[in-house]
């Protein structure tokens, strides 16, 4: 559980980007949205599986003509 206390001379809108900033990190959110619903084992297996092909067809196609890369 992420909590935080507010620090002397701290205003609320401060105190709140604290927190956001220790669940962004925690990773709660990422976990209860994973977790949201069942995923079966063999599922889960073919779904990492599609995403590890899309991955390496990306890195086998290489850069795009005209496309930014990220910042």
């Amino acid at each position: 559980m992420a909590t935080v206390i507010l620090r002397p001379n701290e205003s609320q809108e401060q105190l709140l980007k604290r927190f956001r900033k220790k669940v962004a990190k925690s990773g709660i959110l990422s976990t209860v949205r994973r977790k949201r619903w069942f995923i079966s084992k063999s599922e889960l297996r073919r779904i990492q599986r599609k995403k590890a092909i899309r991955r390496l067809k990306r890195r086998q196609s290489g850069p795009t003509p005209g496309a930014r890369r990220p910042a």
